[in-house]
């Protein structure tokens, strides 16, 4: 259901042939155009109609990397914490529009295609990650909203993902508005062609909550009636000192009023479209999230009714106490996979 009225379905609105709206008169789904015989009245009331969800909970997905630090057995990892679902990370422009494994690597055939068969084989289920910080991206590259489409549409088609996640960094998409809006706009057309598939922002944040960029990200989404099904910000180099829980409970609910104020949402509602991706162990800026302080986060998300939970990146799940920011390891104590069975249990 649109707020123009329309009823949607793979693309296309729900018409009256006709046009006529007889009883009895056949249907069909059509190009949308919201002309009188397609635009409906919903039923309401009596009890028989339940309110539109709030916000579907995703199972905890850390990040895996196929690029570098060693990336370890998804299978393996999953049957050693419980995880059921991995946030594979990134795709990139393998070239204008092309959208590729790290810019590199091909959707299909390769180690990426192969680790998601593994995990789905196993009962559990992906996200897929465009964008991050670095690296050459769609969001520039692609020349309209429709072209952008399309390039997450190759990747939902080769991969089956049940969510898509567009990572939104740095001067190139988060601070670059005019690509802000070709994202926003392409996923407009993205969600009314894979109505099934989950769409969320993760952008980074300051101690108290989203920044100008992120500000502007979600009023722009509310104001080009994007779907978007969860905001997902990063709490980590952000300045956050000693407390890192304190710093992301902050954080998140500077989001959380952020949401409220474009959205007009209740706290529950703001919270069930709201995610955490941290960053296990040492951060860039030196920050230090333990396991403790992980398994304080995880439950604070879970007691808020939060959607979404990741952190980057399941590579680095392995000790090398004091052994500071590495590819491979968290730089803090801990056991192997130790941040992925927290978050399992969300």
């Amino acid at each position: 259901a649109n707020s123009d009225g329309t009823l949607r379905a793979l693309g296309k609105c729900l018409d009256a042939t006709g046009p006529s709206s007889a009883d009895g008169t056949p249907l069909q789904i059509w190009d949308c155009f919201a002309g009188s015989n397609q635009r409906w009245t919903l039923p309401s009331g009596g009890g028989t109609n339940p309110p539109p969800p709030t916000g579907a909970k995703m199972p905890g997905a850390p990040y895996l990397y196929m690029g570098w630090g060693s990336p370890p057995s998804a299978t393996s990892v999953m049957s050693s914490t419980g995880v059921k679902s991995f946030t594979m990370a990134f795709i990139l422009s393998g070239g204008g529009c092309n959208p590729m494994w790290d810019g590199a690597r091909p959707l299909t055939g390769g180690v990426d295609a192969q680790t998601i068969s593994s995990i789905k084989n196993a009962g559990g289920s992906v996200q897929v990650s465009f964008g991050g910080w670095s690296g050459n991206k769609l969001g520039p590259n692609c020349s309209s909203p429709s072209a952008y489409a399309n390039a997450v549409q190759q990747v939902i088609n080769a991969v089956g993902p049940a969510v898509v996640d567009f990572d939104i960094e740095n001067t190139d998409e988060f601070s670059n508005y005019t690509v802000q809006d070709r994202i926003l706009n392409g996923l407009k057309i993205v969600k009314q062609n894979n109505p099934n598939v989950k769409v969320a922002l993760t952008f980074g944040t300051s101690t108290t909550g989203p920044t100008g960029d992120g500000i502007r990200l979600i009023n722009q989404a509310r104001a080009l009636g994007v779907p978007v099904d969860n905001f997902t910000i990063m709490p980590f180099d952000f300045g956050g000192g000693s407390n890192m829980y304190q710093s992301t409970v902050n954080a998140s609910e500077g989001l959380k009023n952020a949401l409220k104020s474009a959205y007009g949402w209740t706290d529950a509602q703001a919270y069930s479209h709201m995610g955490i991706s941290g960053m296990n162990g040492v951060s860039d800026q030196q920050e230090m999230t333990s396991t403790a302080t992980w398994t304080q986060i995880r439950d604070y998300a879970k007691s808020k009714g939060l959607t979404r939970l990741a952190f980057w990146s399941v590579n680095r799940d392995r000790p090398c106490p004091g052994g500071g920011v590495s590819e491979t390891c968290s730089g803090t104590s801990q056991g192997n996979w130790d941040f992925t069975r927290i978050t399992a249990g969300f």
